[in-house]
């Protein structure tokens, strides 16, 4: 049986014509699967009763399954969904006052292996299909949907909300789950292209962000066909250490990962390139480390995020103090570069930046260092 949730528009068009059907039943599909979140075909009430019934001699919505879901007490809610063959991964839903983020995975595990991410220590089994990673999206609206039916808190309140771009909870969306997004590259884009069809779910350029550790090559790719919003995990000012921190430098040292933001930025939904830093006690947090990170980025328009470090099992890592943050992030600001720091959220449940983890089969045969189920982030 065909999973439709794997085609997006182009995909459906020429599928309808192997049918023989007209490509408008494209359209009308992808409004009842991605817009209604409706998965029997019979119910597509204006459809042709002969398509709907080759529908269902022929193919499926499927969805991957939810084995558990929680919620933190400041409102981040996370998903643990299967993926086969004892494996699966973890979306997480942040609620805010003016906005809901979901942060999604591309892969189970992460073959990158980052040295403070949760993810990383668990290896990799392979590439999330189209639908299941479009799949987290639809989910996570249908069950926030049912939420807000139910309550009449605050959050409810927003949940409901009539957004001028989605109508949905969801209204912005982050590859920064388990996996390296530009590794999958095909699967993802298709994905992407779904998150912005006006027919699907109709997100903004802007409001749809790409995670990558530094893929270079993939970059210009994404540059050239779907060029949304980026966030690039630097975490380190020098090669030296990023080649501990971020293991894939060593193919795509900083220069060129820098180089290579360069030449998304005219394609860039936005004026600026998001540099994720995570600040580990000791390691990358000093004072000096700043300065020398305020001399390789300068010349590119960005933003720094700076991100406290998430702590699991066998880490090795410490979270750097407020004092030191502050210190870091001061050097930054006074340098005119435009400085955050990321608020943590859903730790309680392990669902904060750099704990996903979910249930991963290594294919990698690297040594297990964390095998818990904690949870998040390949950036």
């Amino acid at each position: 049986m065909i999973n439709l949730l794997d085609f997006n528009k182009t995909g459906l068009i020429h599928f309808c014509e192997e049918m023989g059907e007209k490509p408008y039943r494209a359209r009308q599909l992808l409004r009842w699967v991605h817009q209604s979140g409706k998965t029997e075909f019979m119910e597509m009430s204006d459809l042709a009763k002969t398509f709907r019934q080759k529908l269902t001699e022929c193919a499926i919505v499927r969805l991957p399954e939810i084995v558990s879901d929680h919620t933190a007490g400041d409102g981040t809610r996370k998903w643990l969904l299967a993926t086969g063959a004892g494996n699966a991964v973890e979306m997480v839903f942040i609620p805010e006052p003016n906005r809901g983020t979901l942060c999604v995975s591309s892969q189970v595990g992460c073959a990158l292996a980052c040295s403070f991410c949760s993810t990383g220590r668990q290896g990799f089994n392979r590439n999330l299909s189209v639908a299941e990673i479009i799949g987290q999206l639809w989910w996570a609206n249908r069950l926030l949907e049912t939420q807000a039916d139910k309550s009449s808190s605050p959050d409810a309140a927003h949940m409901r909300m009539n957004h001028t771009e989605t109508r949905r909870p969801v209204t912005n969306v982050v590859m920064m789950g388990m996996g390296e997004p530009l590794a999958n590259f095909e699967n993802v884009v298709t994905a992407l292209d779904l998150m912005l069809s006006d027919d699907a779910y109709g997100l903004s350029r802007r409001r749809v962000t790409v995670s990558t550790s530094g893929l270079v090559p993939a970059l210009d790719r994404l540059r050239e066909c779907c060029p949304v919003a980026l966030a690039v995990s630097l975490h380190a000012p020098n090669d030296a250490l990023r080649d501990q921190l971020v293991p894939i430098n060593k193919k795509y040292p900083i220069r060129d990962l820098l180089a290579a933001c360069e030449r998304y930025l005219p394609a860039a939904p936005r004026d600026f390139i998001t540099f994720e830093y995570v600040m580990l006690k000791g390691v990358n947090d000093s004072v000096e480390l700043a300065r020398e990170l305020v001399q390789v980025i300068k010349n590119i328009p960005c933003k720094l995020n700076l991100i406290p470090f998430n702590t699991f099992a066998g880490s090795g890592y410490g979270r750097s103090g407020a004092d030191a943050i502050g210190n870091f992030r001061d050097v930054l600001m006074q340098a005119g570069i435009v400085t955050t720091v990321r608020r943590t959220r859903g730790d309680d449940i392990a669902a904060a930046c750099g704990q996903l983890a979910g249930q991963v089969q290594d294919k990698t045969r690297r040594t297990r260092i964390c095998g818990s189920t904690q949870a998040m982030n390949a950036g």
